[in-house]
């Protein structure tokens, strides 16, 4: 994750895959804490490849927002420079490949017969799920740093300026847009919209939660989920960057310096935070516990009733986590050597590891049934199962 400095432009590119924490980046490398290294593991689970393929070159050295989408019976993916494949999911046979030519960042969301990408200069492209021919092309106000979310016919773009847009899914056409305003200084990147029914749900670099009313964007409800406080700039950014997770009536919303925040989406009502828990890599709710990566990449098991830590797990710190994805009773994350590392839900004992891409995991996995897809940096595509 990198930092936005004032006009929105980047302090370094490329600085991720050297960068343990954003303090620790600003703070100079010589402060940087080390990765810990992994420890020998004995597996108590059976973890096996069912396939893997290479979509192009992946997602680069920037961590942008390309994440493979489900379709039914495919999973799409995209690279940086610009090339989508999608794949059969039973046995990842090639069914399409598009050569954009474009510098992809975020997507692929998929639709009613659609796949949409944005790119960084700004431009949305949709191409048909069938046989990845394009169907229209448009141009939004700045870099699409989010997966684009697809929903009764609208689809839904968050770019870096603080604007989301509701286009229309036939011919991209602008229906309605909502604007606010961007911090001088900001963790580069935005969480995505959440579409739940009616309503579209994203937060902001500023604190604020707000809910738009999805076939015209105005405001439903807006709630400030984080008050920036602190010295200095760098002390005083709230980002919220991760993905809200809804589980039941409950949105959980993880923040950059003001914690973990779970809100009742029936009321309004602000029903617990922890503050001390800083996090941009994001989480996923299970049964009974929500699962968090920290910013040092510690790993929280949460009541998802109050809050109260479960358990935390330290092994992997400092290893540039992903967010856990559940996987059957275990979850995963990946980490910045490429290895997919498994939990037990109960305790946070590491059940099983894998290595998928040499060049690191930086998104979530995604899973679809029992099997689980990891999409790695150097564009390696796995499906995985237990057994």
């Amino acid at each position: 994750m990198l930092l936005l400095a004032s006009g929105c432009t980047t302090i370094k590119d490329g600085a991720t895959s050297a960068v343990v924490g954003v303090t620790d980046y600003l703070a100079g490398e010589d402060n940087v804490d080390l990765p810990k290294e992994l420890l020998p593991l004995d597996p108590q689970i059976e973890v096996t490849t069912l396939w893997k393929e290479s979509v192009g070159d992946g997602g680069g050295e920037q961590r942008v927002a390309l994440v493979p989408a489900l379709f039914y019976d495919k999973i799409v993916a995209a690279d940086r420079k610009g090339i989508v494949n999608a794949y059969k999911l039973e046995d990842g046979e090639l069914l399409w490949e598009v050569e954009t030519e474009l510098l992809l960042s975020g997507g692929p969301g998929v639709g009613d017969g659609t796949v949409i990408i944005g790119t960084s200069d700004g431009q949305v492209i949709a191409l048909s799920e069938e046989d990845g021919s394009e169907l229209w092309r448009v141009q939004v106000t700045s870099e699409v740093l989010a997966v684009p979310q697809v929903a009764h016919g609208i689809v839904i773009i968050r770019t870096v300026d603080g604007r989301i847009s509701g286009l229309n899914e036939i011919d991209g056409q602008q229906i309605w847009f909502y604007d606010r305003a961007v911090p001088a200084l900001s963790l580069r990147g935005t969480s995505t919209p959440v579409v739940l029914r009616d309503i579209v749900i994203d937060g902001y670099a500023s604190g604020k939660l707000v809910a738009l009313r999805l076939n015209d964007g105005r405001v439903g409800w807006e709630v400030s989920i984080a008050t920036p406080s602190g010295r200095t700039e760098l002390d005083r950014i709230v980002d919220i960057d991760a993905d809200p997770v809804i589980a039941g009536d409950v949105i959980y919303i993880a923040s950059y310096h003001a914690g973990i925040t779970a809100m009742s989406l029936g009321t309004g009502e602000l029903l617990w935070n922890r503050r001390e828990i800083s996090s941009f890599a994001g989480m996923d709710a299970g049964w009974r516990y929500l699962f968090v990566t920290d910013e040092k990449s510690n790993i929280w098991a949460l009541d998802l009733d109050n809050g109260a830590t479960v358990w935390k797990q330290d092994e992997l710190q400092n290893r540039q986590l992903t967010a856990p994805a559940i996987h059957d009773d275990y979850f995963v994350v990946g980490d910045y050597e490429g290895y997919l590392h498994w939990f037990s839900q109960d305790d946070g004992r590491e059940v099983a590891r894998l290595e998928i891409d040499g060049e690191g995991i930086f998104v979530k996995p995604v899973v679809e049934s029992d099997v689980l897809y990891a999409y790695g940096k150097g564009g390696i595509l796995a499906a995985v199962s237990i057994q």
